[in-house]
């Protein structure tokens, strides 16, 4: 192993990084703005959801019982509607995603103890958003009930407000929510999207940069040399590793400072389970090269093998014990699911290696393996 070919080969490859402008945006410019993108782009929370109503009562007490809605800060109120045909032609529109119709007798009924029955219509076209909108919904109506309901048994009893509430809720739930008190999606998403681009960008750069010298002829001049495979690769790798391990930063550095997420595990620990990872997909890169001929043929194969693992078997949007038996068993066999529980881990627990060890001799051992199919499926000679 000569030092002096490994560093020729990378020194070259790096000028060519540097000169290229189409590679010189993929490996510096891509990965910053695919984060941003994906992080503004992207939200799982349910805020501000478009809210009408229909109020056929017009009273006092179905008039508290909307602003119940309005004051809670999860819907943004459009107005009441005069006539019933607005309801679904807002709905259709999707200038509202949830009406409220308030029947007549409203405020006669709740006064005189009997129930009322309150349709709320909701667009079903997002069902994950249509489902933490219904939730909404039952929580805003049963505080609203309990509340009236508390009134009504102390003004029959005689007995104190707070006596009243006490009795009608025996048991309270007192939750808390560890790790992201707040619930903000941008905390839980913005870090494991950097497994994301972490999967997408070094393993294009090492495909396409192999296939390069494939498409230009420049690879016969490796076939004609006295430089060992293993020499070749290692200068032609370095470069995108280190490119990718700059990159670690340059994404930790947006989604702590422009995202506000919260890192509290060891940045020393994150930093070296990020480069085995890096390493990971630069040998899945490496091996798409040996296949291929072309650079477009890269691409497209890259992008198959990256960022459907990256978006359905990782947990970034869907938990892994959520999938099906089908889908739980691909996603522990790939490296994502493994880097996505240390991000997670690191950024939000504050825990390392005594915890997410697993999950980094996985890593490594996919590192280990896919480097050495690498290795072992390139041929220092034409291929015939």
């Amino acid at each position: 192993m000569n030092l002096r070919r490994i560093l020729a080969v990378a020194v070259r490859e790096r000028r060519e990084v540097m000169r290229d402008r189409l590679f010189f945006g993929l490996a510096f410019i891509v990965p910053p703005v695919l984060l941003l993108t994906f992080g503004y782009g992207l939200s799982l929370d349910v805020e501000n959801t478009p809210l009408a109503a229909v109020d056929r009562d017009r009273t006092f007490l179905s008039r508290d019982y909307l602003h119940g809605f309005i004051a809670s800060g999860q819907f943004g109120f459009q107005g009441y509607l005069d006539r019933e045909g607005e309801v679904y032609e807002l709905l259709a529109s999707g200038k509202a995603r949830v009406v409220l119709i308030v029947p007549e007798h409203f405020e006669e009924r709740l006064l005189a103890g009997r129930p009322v029955t309150v349709q709320a219509l909701i667009d079903g076209t997002f069902p994950f958003r249509a489902q933490t909108t219904k939730a909404y919904v039952v929580g805003v109506n049963e505080a609203f009930s309990s509340h009236r309901l508390a009134e009504h048994l102390a003004r029959t009893s005689g007995m104190a407000p707070g006596r009243a509430r006490s009795l009608l809720e025996p048991i309270r739930t007192e939750v808390r929510c560890l790790y992201n008190p707040s619930l903000e999606s941008d905390w839980s998403l913005v870090p494991r999207l950097m497994m994301m681009v972490l999967m997408i960008c070094p393993p294009l750069l090492t495909a396409m940069g192999v296939v390069r010298e494939k498409e230009t002829g420049a690879i016969y001049n490796i076939y004609s040399s006295t430089i060992t495979r293993g020499e070749y690769l290692l200068g032609k790798l370095a470069p995108y590793i280190g490119i990718s391990i700059l990159n670690i930063g340059v994404l930790w550095a947006i989604a702590v400072g422009v995202f506000g997420a919260p890192f509290k595990g060891g940045p020393v620990f994150f930093f070296l389970a990020s480069v085995l990872y890096v390493i990971c997909t630069t040998g899945m890169g490496l091996i798409v090269s040996v296949m291929v001929r072309t650079q477009v043929a890269a691409i497209l194969i890259t992008f198959i093998v990256t960022v459907v693992p990256s978006v359905f078997y990782s947990g970034i949007f869907v938990p892994i014990p959520s999938l099906g038996s089908g889908a739980r068993m691909v996603a522990h066999l790939l490296p994502a699911m493994y880097y996505t529980d240390i991000v997670a881990g690191c950024f939000l627990k504050g825990i390392g290696l005594e915890v997410l060890w697993q999950e980094v001799l996985v890593l490594a051992a996919y590192a280990t393996a896919l480097s050495a199919i690498g290795y072992a499926m390139f041929r220092k000679r034409p291929a015939a």
